[in-house]
């Protein structure tokens, strides 16, 4: 089933993908209430849900070209990023750990389809980073890797938008300070390279989604998808899930040794950023700044996210009190 979060004549609604270019709404049907997120109260409540959801008699599509979409899930408790998730990139590693590393998106860095993503000047550069995203359906701590994908609900599509600029700005080579092996009441220095990913990562519209949430039953095996990024007319990627270094299954198995799987969390698994042979332009150089949109990314069974970009010339506002 292909679910989607959309606004429609000042209502926010709740519907499903009908033919080529329409929505059929079914928050009537179900008997949602006007909130936040109706998409999390159907994923709570999918076992008697889903099964509810039939074409209702009487009941007019929608055209796709009449709504505004939102994400599908527009308030998740937390949506989770993992970092550098492909085998392309280990070429690249001088040091790395053998287990994934995770970083964290704010709720205010989503992004509906067809939405416009505004790049501030002051961002410096910033790039498109294509990849499968994963909708949790069940609570879920501690999950063996073998049980993992019945945690989840159902798949989409995330852009996440990095700013390699922000990225160098926030970069700290320091003193770490640690307890002692031998004497834990002594401190031992030792030297770190840190970069924090809250700007470059997390600043608003950095988390395109959508437009579909599709249910864990129309993919099979979601190791299995193609994924293309196109920035403008240019394929700036093609790449596979199959290329993941750690599956989806591995991912949410060992982010749940830390962290507890919330319905209606969001986890992207990685970016796919393979240049399609002979290709001018990779996905990094990609620069928004400096190359139009709009950016498309397309993964196998899942749609395409299409997101218009508008670049803003201004300076970084005052931001310190008078005097500091």
């Amino acid at each position: 089933m292909y679910l989607a979060s959309f606004r429609y004549q000042d209502r926010d609604l709740l519907g499903i993908r009908w033919g080529e270019n329409q929505l059929l709404p079914v928050s009537d049907l179900l008997g949602l209430a006007p909130g936040p997120d109706p998409m999390l109260d159907l994923i709570e409540q999918a076992a008697t849900m889903l099964p509810a959801i039939r074409p209702p008699a009487g009941v007019t599509p929608i055209p796709t070209e009449a709504v505004t979409w939102h994400p599908p899930v527009r308030r998740p408790g937390k949506i989770v990023g993992v970092a550098m998730n492909n085998s392309a990139s280990d070429a690249r590693k001088i040091s790395a750990p053998n287990h994934p590393m995770f970083f964290l998106k704010p709720r205010s860095a989503l992004l509906g389809h067809l939405n416009e993503l505004q790049i501030r000047s002051y961002y410096g550069s910033v790039h498109p980073e294509p990849e499968l995203a994963v909708v949790i359906g069940t609570r879920a701590r501690d999950i063996a890797p073998q049980d993992a994908l019945d945690c989840v609900f159902g798949y989409t599509i995330m852009n996440d938008m990095t700013g390699n600029a922000m990225r160098s700005e926030d970069r700290v080579h320091y003193y770490a300070l640690y307890a002692s092996a031998e004497d834990s009441t002594k401190l031992e220095r030792r030297e770190q390279h840190l970069s924090y990913a809250a700007r470059y990562k997390g600043t608003d519209g950095f988390a395109p989604l959508g437009p579909w949430l599709v249910t864990r039953d129309e993919i099979p095996d979601p190791g299995v998808l193609n994924v293309t990024c196109k920035v403008g007319s240019e394929v700036v990627a093609e790449d596979s899930t199959r290329y993941l270094t750690y599956s989806v299954a591995e991912i949410l198995s060992y982010l749940s040794c830390f962290q507890t799987l919330e319905p209606g969390d969001v986890i992207s698994m990685g970016t796919a950023f393979r240049q399609q042979e002979g290709a001018k332009r990779s996905l990094h150089s990609a620069d928004l700044q400096r190359v139009a949109g709009p950016m498309t990314v397309e993964i196998t069974g899942l749609g395409q996210l299409t997101t218009p970009v508008t670049r803003t010339v201004m300076p970084m506002p005052q931001w310190r009190l008078k005097g500091s």
